[in-house]
């Protein structure tokens, strides 16, 4: 992350917080300081830092739980502990589960500063651009997304597969052309294949290549996929709709790093990082016998969630108006943005396609619109589905009392004293709620359809 990035400091005596932080800040790094555990969780839910320095021994919630919870939610996030001597045991069992590193006070600020850069240099891979360029097409300000970065950016270094989870439309392939431009492989070839839009008996050949007359149409030497995508990344999107027989196959390029050609005799030496994909359960796939369960392992070395649309609500209005913007360059038309009721429908509405869905909704209200700001009546309309209730408390609770007595008057066809009974109400309350709405009870009867009548200080 760089120098520029936060650093969080944790300790409950104000004198080493201020010492720590003059330190820290005369080395280039920006400082937040908290006195407690639940302090320090509390910012981690705002923001990630690039690395916690904590103490031990806190009030409340000591270093160690702490430890233990960034651990859990955060793992990408480094932690270097500050102990005693008497806490030495625990610090060195917390770096065996993942703490960076631990420091007995009192301890050297150039030994400090040393652990801070090595913490740093292992988060961030020192090919990232400063600018974070590799995630650049990945429009968020959600938590959950920061942290899936985070993890994301740690393993790109690697060559580690990766298996990224989630629904269809979450940006699944975005995610794999980032970690792709955060490896030492980004000038080499991205190549992205739907294993589900090819055609099984076509899959193998696109894949793997092949020799001239392996089969009827094979009229010239092929090269398949994986030897283009040679030094690079190969993703294989919908990886869950691969058929048995060619998973047998896949399998083997990954344990041997050779690939044969369709009709070929021989095999030939790959170099390629697979990224794979799917909105599938391939634990209930396996257990069904649709999914080889050592294909999935070789596959699933480290696994990344992308979260639905309806999971980060805080990105909809920024994702709409970046579609907008690049959106609007193909229309003849001037748009300036979203009218505020419009980005609040956005907000509020069901994305069972996610951020595919978001896209093709902003495409569409930027075709049909005729004026710079995009109403919200031509989002509803693009939506195509119900959205919220967006009426205030009064004004709905007016809207049932309302409807709740039209049914009343059409069941008794207009008779008061019985749609007061089924109410439980008396006459004259009744006639009262009836005057509030503006309703006349002798046009509900004989079928006539009701009018509002004209609102009276007195009873009817």
């Amino acid at each position: 992350m760089g120098k520029t990035a936060p650093l969080m400091l944790v300790d409950d005596d104000p004198d080493l917080l201020r010492l720590l932080t003059l330190r820290l800040n005369a080395s280039g790094y920006r400082i937040l300081a908290v006195e407690s555990a639940e302090a320090a969780l509390a910012q981690l839910a705002i923001a990630l830092p690039a690395l916690v320095i904590t103490d031990v021994r806190l009030p409340g919630m000591d270093g160690l739980a702490l430890f233990a919870e960034i651990r859990s939610r955060y793992p990408a996030l480094p932690v270097i502990l500050l102990t005693a001597h008497g806490t030495i045991p625990d610090a060195v069992d917390a770096t065996t589960k993942g703490a960076f590193a631990y420091l007995t006070k009192p301890f050297d600020g150039h030994v400090l500063l040393d652990k801070v850069a090595q913490a740093l240099s292992l988060s961030a891979p020192a090919q990232e651009a400063p600018d974070e360029a590799w995630r650049a097409d990945i429009i968020s300000r959600s938590q959950r997304v920061d942290e899936l970065l985070a993890e994301a950016r740690l393993v790109a270094a690697s060559d580690a597969s990766i298996l990224i989870r989630g629904d269809s439309g979450t940006g699944k392939e975005l995610l794999a052309r980032a970690i792709h431009r955060a490896s030492p492989r980004a000038d080499k070839p991205f190549i992205a294949v739907n294993c589900g839009a090819i055609p099984e008996q076509l899959l193998e050949s696109e894949l793997f290549g092949h020799v001239k007359g392996a089969f009827t149409g094979a009229v010239e030497h092929r090269e398949g996929l994986f030897q283009a995508a040679d030094g690079g990344t190969l993703f294989l999107d919908e990886i869950g709709d691969m058929p048995m027989a060619l998973q047998v196959k896949l399998l083997r390029v990954l344990q041997e790093k050779t690939v044969r050609q369709v009709g070929a005799n021989q095999s030939g030496e790959v170099d390629v990082r697979v990224i794979s994909a799917t909105h599938r359960d391939l634990e209930a796939a396996m257990t069904e016998g649709q999914f080889r369960e050592d294909l999935y392992y070789r596959l699933n070395v480290v696994t990344l969630q992308l979260p639905a649309l309806e999971e980060r609500r805080e990105d909809i209005a920024l994702l709409a108006n970046h579609f907008l913007k690049s959106i609007a360059a193909k229309y003849p038309k001037r748009l300036t943005g979203f009218a505020p009721d419009a980005l609040e429908v956005l907000s509020l509405a069901h994305w069972p396609g996610n951020v595919r869905q978001l896209y093709n909704v902003v495409e569409q209200v930027c075709a049909l619109s005729t004026a710079p700001l995009i109403p919200a009546t031509l989002v509803q309309r693009a939506l195509r589905v119900p959205t919220l209730d967006l009426l205030r408390y009064a004004e709905a609770k007016q809207k049932f009392e309302r409807d709740y007595l039209v049914r009343l008057l059409k069941l008794t066809d207009g008779n008061v004293s019985d749609a007061a009974r089924l109410a439980d109400r008396n006459r004259t309350e009744f006639y009262r709620l009836l005057q509030k709405n503006g309703l006349d009870p002798r046009r509900f009867r004989g079928g006539e359809e009701p009018v509002v009548m004209e609102r009276q200080d007195g009873l009817l």
